[in-house]
């Protein structure tokens, strides 16, 4: 006998009871079993209700999310992509009823998702309620209406590394899928996407893409830029190091000229202008069509300028004070060119796709550009900060600092860099901005990043990651809170 059996046989007898005159105990039995019976009817048809429920709010919310992180969808798109949702993420069964279609409700800065099914009774049915009706809602909001966002990507050797092969060498133009860099990209256009889905408006959300190696390339558009320093780029000749022994002892390269000991002698220790005229050298400027776009550390030839700390700071370029300016070199391994602040997403895109890894860490570097591309005047000339923007910097490295101009030799981590780096990061944050900073370390064989931890605006948008495949998760994870998308119910 069914469930259902079992209680339509108890209230016929509990109703028989009724009836029956012969005593009064049976009939104040049978009355109390009235309320008893319906009260567990009740009971058993609640407990289905709150499966239903269940199984509604999660593929609501699914729904919400999907329909809230895409821009530019009509009504009938949004419904569209919402029931789809909805569909793939109901799983409760058939047999507690169908839902009626889903509708969408857009607000400014929210979108209501909702629906209801018709729930079929058990032992409810008995007392003549045959259905009821689960309801429910999801209503995702994004609070920031503006976001101005600079990721910095580690584009060095290592990041040619995979999970499968740590060790692998550089560069890798062609990097395989598993790769570091190749996972870095993948990763960056999908949040590419989610900030172009989150933009209520074309422009509330721009990005700026930093690449960055021993130096950041800034694009050879810029050879006639004013805050370029030409000062290392060219070569010295010291004519009263005239004979070839003599040169070469001073481990200069010596170039033979027309005639018997004849030539000329280039020592490379006196590679700025000013130290090749010191030494009664003759400097040759090289032709700046040559230039490939790469600026080092702004500073003083023998040094950071501790004074007004260019090389830490978003300061704009003062002419004719070099130390301000930024020097250019023709680094061997120059990064993909940055891209300042736009939302020009195809343009933006293609940055990243054209990424290649190779060359040494220098992390201070990096960040100082990025924050650069969220500053107004030059070198990146950014516009002014429009009212409710959220500026954010997201640094992705897979190493620690091994060089930058004056320290480090490429190899090995340098902890005159890190005092740097650590002195952006204060400056930055000073500044109003949030970072995120995201270690990549296969396996964790390098141990934990200290100064990009401390870099980081606090203890939760810090992340060590052990796997190139964890890039993805994480940068997912960034972008939803800084959209803000989140279900609010």
């Amino acid at each position: 006998m069914s469930l259902a059996e079992t209680f339509r046989a108890a209230w016929k007898g509990a109703r028989a009871f009724l009836r029956n005159r012969d005593a009064n105990v049976a009939m104040i039995f049978a009355i109390s079993m009235v309320p008893v019976l319906i009260a567990a009817g009740a009971g058993l048809d609640l407990a289905r209700a709150m499966i239903v429920k269940s199984a509604l709010s999660e593929a609501l919310d699914a729904a919400a999310l999907s329909v809230g992180s895409t821009s530019g969808l009509t009504q009938a798109q949004m419904t569209t992509q919402a029931q789809n949702y909805f569909n793939a993420n109901y799983k409760a069964d058939s047999s507690y009823g169908t839902p009626v279609s889903v509708t969408v409700v857009p607000g400014t800065q929210s979108v209501t998702v909702s629906t209801s099914v018709p729930m079929p009774t058990t032992l409810m049915n008995v007392a003549g309620i045959h259905t009821v009706d689960v309801a429910s809602s999801s209503t995702v909001v994004w609070g920031q209406t503006k976001l101005w966002v600079s990721l910095v990507l580690d584009n060095t050797g290592s990041m040619c590394q995979s999970d499968t092969n740590p060790n692998a060498g550089s560069p890798c133009p062609n990097p395989a899928s598993n790769t570091k860099i190749a996972s870095l990209q993948s990763a960056t256009h999908s949040l590419l996407t989610l900030l172009q889905n989150a933009s209520v408006n074309a422009g509330d959300v721009q990005v700026a893409i930093v690449p960055f190696v021993k130096d950041v390339n800034v694009g050879t558009g810029n050879v006639n830029a004013s805050w370029i320093n030409w000062g290392y780029f060219g070569s010295c000749n010291i004519s009263t190091v005239d004979y070839q022994s003599a040169c070469q002892s001073t481990h200069g390269t010596w170039t033979s000229g027309w005639g018997w000991g004849s030539g000329s002698c280039n020592i490379s220790g006196y590679n700025t202008q000013t130290s090749c005229q010191n030494a009664t050298g003759t400097w040759t400027a090289t032709n700046h069509n040559s230039w490939n776009g790469c600026v080092n550390d702004r500073g003083n030839d023998a040094g950071p300028d501790t004074t007004n700390n260019y090389d830490v700071m978003n300061t704009t370029p003062v002419s004719g004070v070099t130390a301000s300016q930024f020097t250019a070199e023709n680094y061997s391994n120059c990064p993909q060119s940055l891209m300042g602040l736009s939302y020009n997403w195809t343009s933006l895109n293609s940055k990243v796709t054209a990424m290649v890894a190779g060359g040494s860490t220098n992390q201070t570097i990096g960040l100082v550009w990025g924050w650069h591309a969220l500053s107004t005047g030059n070198p990146l000339s950014a516009p002014s900060l429009p009212a409710n923007t959220a500026r954010y910097i997201i640094i992705l490295s897979d190493g620690l600092n091994t060089q930058d101009r004056w320290y480090g030799d490429g190899m090995n981590q340098s902890s005159q860099v890190d005092a740097r780096m650590s002195s952006v990061c204060s400056n930055v944050k000073a500044n109003g901005i949030i970072v995120y900073a995201v270690f990549v370390d296969i396996g964790g064989t390098q141990g934990n990043s200290s100064v990009l931890q401390n870099c980081a605006s606090d203890t939760s948008k810090y992340f060590d990651l052990t796997s190139a495949s964890q890039i993805s998760s994480t940068f997912a994870a960034i972008g939803q809170q800084i959209t803000n998308l989140r279900v609010s119910r």
